[in-house]
């Protein structure tokens, strides 16, 4: 590396290049860039809609491929996402002729949280739902909050915003953070509350063992300054262990009696689900949503322990969590044709897999839970989660498990097997099937739904447009 290379950001900035822009939280960031008055540049290798559309319609400037002359302009500052190695023609350009550079959380540390406070949302599940929920009460309060988060929120129909108030709502990622920084995201943000959801194995291609994952979230915990409130969640061991001796001011939430905040009844009356909040040992008010499962009324009772703090009142958070419509890709139904529903979920932790299906069950009762699901992540492409996979299952009546589609990339003694997770639901005594294509999915769906079927499709990635091809097909 270049003595000349700074990883710090100069004070003075008017050209900003982001290498791999195409990505969720890149492409929101050099969003954010460009409203807030700045010349943002991009590449990357995979330069197509909706992404290439999004930024192009702001007047970011994509360049497809990645390559030295990209950074002929001479940007003031490059921001490197966490997917560009060191061997990327501009990264060893930036280090080799002395440009400015910083990661993505350093970047929205500098232009998005400098001068507000941070709320910072992490766990292994539910961070999008929860940074989504606080995002939405903030605005509806008044308060006017600017966000990052890791998904598309329909209330804005954006994943990140801009505002005028104090505070910046931000989904702390435990995943690495850069190249020249193998630390996770969260690391880079001093919050003034944070909320700590779940705490598991997952991440395998750059955690070794559910032990590195507790180093970092201890790490997170240990950076949270004394009396700062942590909202953590009751019912997890490893949360129970990670947060003993700390100096922040931990409250936790959940079911159990001694939390600070419980959840009280629950009832399901669909589309609604009503619930009750108690607040050390009193009512604090009863609620409605559109959210399904118990673990999303979980994400909305550490945000409303979150706007408590924030002197939120309790009518404000229940006028909010009743208009609340969801993140993208959080059992967002995509259609429904000969009453037939396709649902999209971003579920693909065996843990997510198995709460998503028994919150939907309920929801659609008079008929038949699809389950399909197509295990892409680093971690369900390697053999870490395949003997706990069958369990998460039970919820669904017929279960449609694909061919990863990567499996290449991970050595042989480590893949994934989708058909041994089918033998497995079958040994259950589960309706369960394998396919090799998205295509043969398509043609079982098609003979095998009818009227009052709920089809849930899970998956991190876009899984062939498998949602629309469906719909197109009923």
């Amino acid at each position: 590396m270049s003595s000349l290379s700074k990883n710090i950001i100069p004070d003075k900035i008017r050209k900003i290049h982001l290498i791999a822009v195409c990505g969720t939280g890149m492409g929101a960031l050099a969003c954010m860039l460009k409203d807030m008055g700045y010349d943002v540049t991009g590449s990357d290798q995979k330069v197509y809609p909706p992404m290439s559309d999004f930024l192009a319609r702001k007047g970011i400037s994509l360049m497809e491929g990645f390559g030295a002359g990209n950074l002929s302009h001479l940007p003031d500052l490059v921001i490197v996402g966490n997917a560009v190695r060191k061997d990327n023609p501009e990264a060893v350009r930036v280090m080799e002729e002395g440009f400015f550079y910083c990661s993505m959380p350093q970047a929205l540390n500098r232009f998005a949280a400098q001068g507000k406070k941070t709320l910072l949302v992490t766990g292994t599940h539910g961070k999008t739902t929860t940074s989504s929920i606080l995002a939405w009460i903030l605005y509806k309060a008044g308060l006017d909050p600017s966000f990052m988060i890791g998904g598309i929120v329909r209330n804005f129909d954006s994943n990140y915003r801009i505002g005028e108030g104090g505070y910046f709502v931000v989904e702390g990622d435990e995943y690495d953070t850069a190249f020249f920084d193998k630390g996770p995201k969260f690391l880079h943000f001093d919050s003034s509350i944070a909320v700590l959801t779940s705490v598991e194995f997952d991440h395998a291609d750059i955690f070794r063992d559910l032990e590195h994952v507790k180093e970092a979230f201890g790490s997170m915990i240990g950076r949270i300054a004394s009396g700062i409130p942590l909202i953590a969640y009751d019912g997890d061991e490893n949360i129970d262990g990670l947060i003993k001796n700390r100096d922040c001011l931990t409250e936790r939430y959940g079911r159990k009696e001694n939390s600070a905040w419980r959840l009280g009844y629950v009832s399901v009356k669909p589309p609604w689900t009503f619930f009750e909040v108690i607040k050390k040992g009193e009512v604090f008010g009863t609620f409605k949503t559109k959210l399904v499962g118990e673990h999303n009324l979980l994400n909305a009772l550490s945000v409303i322990a979150v706007a408590d703090h924030l002197s939120v009142s309790a009518g404000a958070i229940s006028e909010a969590l009743a208009t609340f419509d969801g993140a993208k890709r959080r059992q967002e139904v995509r259609g429904v044709e000969k009453g037939i529903t396709v649902m999209d979920d971003f579920a693909h932790h065996p843990t997510a897999v198995r709460e998503t299906l028994k919150a939907v069950k309920p929801f659609y009762s008079e008929g038949r839970i699809i389950a399909v699901f197509e295990p892409r992540t680093n971690s369900s492409m390697r053999k870490v989660f395949q003997d706990v996979y069958p369990l998460s299952f039970d919820s669904a009546d017929i279960i449609c498990i694909s061919r990863p589609p990567l499996l290449e990339k991970i050595p042989p003694g480590e893949r994934f097997s989708s058909e041994r997770l089918v033998e497995d639901i079958i040994s259950r005594g589960k309706d369960a099937h394998f396919f090799v294509d998205t295509r043969s999915i398509i043609d079982f769906l098609v003979q095998e739904s009818k009227a009052g079927d709920l089809i849930l499709i899970m998956s991190n990635g876009g899984f062939e447009n498998i949602h629309e091809r469906l719909l197109k097909a009923l």
